[in-house]
């Protein structure tokens, strides 16, 4: 009966630990592609920049890029939720982190640092 019950607890903690995992794919799903961003009340001023968010091999990658498209900077780490992804990088010899909260398809809101409002809007390609 004890090998039975550890058994059916190994399946359960599997099947919930799948569940998770699809979860997180989903989530990561919402929010490939570019974002046009945003940032408010920064010390040199509201700051438009481009979230681009790739697909990696296991994780989101991606990269910030300044208005004109050129990057500024490497992710060096990406976390997702269902509802938001945070994307953490360097910026003028600084850690940061941006967090975009999904309002909508192609919508986020969200904050730097959660001290500087964020809004921004999908880009959407045009199809040839």
């Amino acid at each position: 009966m004890k090998k039975l019950s550890l058994f059916l607890a190994g399946i359960f903690s599997l099947a919930l630990s799948l569940n998770a995992n699809a979860q997180t794919q989903a989530g990561a799903d919402n929010f490939i592609g570019k974002w046009n961003v945003l940032v408010k009340g920064l010390p040199n001023g509201d700051t438009k920049m481009i979230v681009n968010l790739q697909k990696g091999d296991t994780t989101l990658t991606g990269s910030i890029q300044d208005s004109t498209g050129n990057e500024i900077s490497k992710f060096s780490k990406v976390d997702v939720s269902d509802t938001s992804a945070t994307v953490y990088f360097t910026a003028q010899g600084y850690d940061v982190y941006l967090r975009l909260d999904k309002k909508g398809d192609d919508h986020v809101t969200g904050s730097m640092m959660d001290m500087f409002d964020a809004e921004g809007d999908r880009v959407k390609e045009m199809k040839q």
